[in-house]
């Protein structure tokens, strides 16, 4: 997808804090990022956490990203991917501290944890004081429409072209796209939940509502048998360009090593299937991979 420009989306009201810096290995860094890498000689994170066998890491309690459960038991996408990815590093105990996101970066590189497992976003501005792995996952929007999408709706093309009826969330990037995408104000109703958009499709307020398909999907499976089913992900075209979105790992600028060892395991992870079993329960599927032009590189540089 040479020449696209690559955008972030943000998630609901979540809005852009903090930095992280492209890595594709040490080259990618020293282009991506103005934080200097130490160059003492004590011993590595990647090495100190190997042979202690475990590590801190920071979560927001979001789901389904990093969040502890009803149970006490902290899990998440991307802290249930984070535990496998480790454990084929040799690190078989993680220890979460929940601080708010906004200050998940500033945390990490306050060395009070060695990563951040919380599915945060790629964005230049982040990647200015921290880096990220490889990918984790893609975030494409969706529509949450009535069993067997008799509109047949597939993108905010088909809401203007047949003239339908769109339910969008309060702070979310959606309406932005719908109106980008000439979507009449007069058809696009805001609402203020997830629960608000479901209940808006079933009583046939709308004809669709849209979201990213992590998040429609979480919605359908906390309320089965409620009429309606997520369409395939897609990433609107604005201004001629895709606005992909992908989240991934947090480490500190210095940590080239681990970054490094982490993205290998990663990567055999999304190659193998493996990553989608881990990642189904979360309300991820297929359709989160990411494909293989979408890099930090890219994103970091957006």
């Amino acid at each position: 997808m040479s020449g696209s420009s690559w955008t972030r989306r943000e998630f609901f009201r979540r809005s852009a804090v903090a930095g992280a810096v492209a890595i594709g290995g040490p080259a990618l860094l020293a282009a991506c990022t103005q934080v200097p890498q130490s160059g003492g000689t004590a011993q590595s994170t990647l090495d100190r956490v190997k042979a202690a066998g475990t590590i801190k890491v920071g979560i927001a309690n979001e789901a389904p990203y990093g969040f502890t459960d009803a149970s006490g038991k902290v899990t998440g996408e991307s802290v249930e991917v984070g535990r496998a990815v480790l454990r084929n590093l040799g690190v078989t105990d993680l220890q979460a501290t929940t601080v708010d996101f906004g200050s998940l970066i500033p945390a990490l590189n306050a060395n009070q944890f060695d990563m951040v497992t919380a599915g945060m976003f790629i964005n230049p501005e982040r990647c200015k004081s921290a880096a990220f792995s490889v990918p984790d996952y893609t975030a494409p929007t969706a529509f949450l429409v009535p069993v067997g999408n008799p509109q047949g709706i597939a993108t905010f093309d088909d809401i203007v072209a047949k003239n339908l009826r769109l339910a969008v969330l309060s702070g979310a990037v959606e309406q932005g796209y719908a109106q980008s995408s000439g979507v009449p104000d007069s058809q696009i109703q805001v609402f203020d939940a997830q629960n608000t958009l479901l209940q808006a499709v079933t009583s046939n307020r709308v004809d669709a509502a849209a979201l990213t398909n992590i998040s429609l999907n979480d919605v359908v499976a906390k309320n089965p048998g409620s009429g309606v089913e997520v369409t395939k992900g897609f990433f609107p075209v604005i201004d001629g360009a895709p606005t992909v979105s992908a989240g991934a790992f947090v480490f500190r600028p210095a940590d080239a090593d681990f970054v490094t060892a982490f993205n290998t395991e990663l990567t055999k992870l999304h190659q193998s299937g493996q990553w989608l079993q881990i990642a189904q329960p979360f309300g991820f599927n297929a359709d989160n991979l990411p494909a293989a032009d979408v890099t930090t590189e890219k994103l970091c540089a957006a």
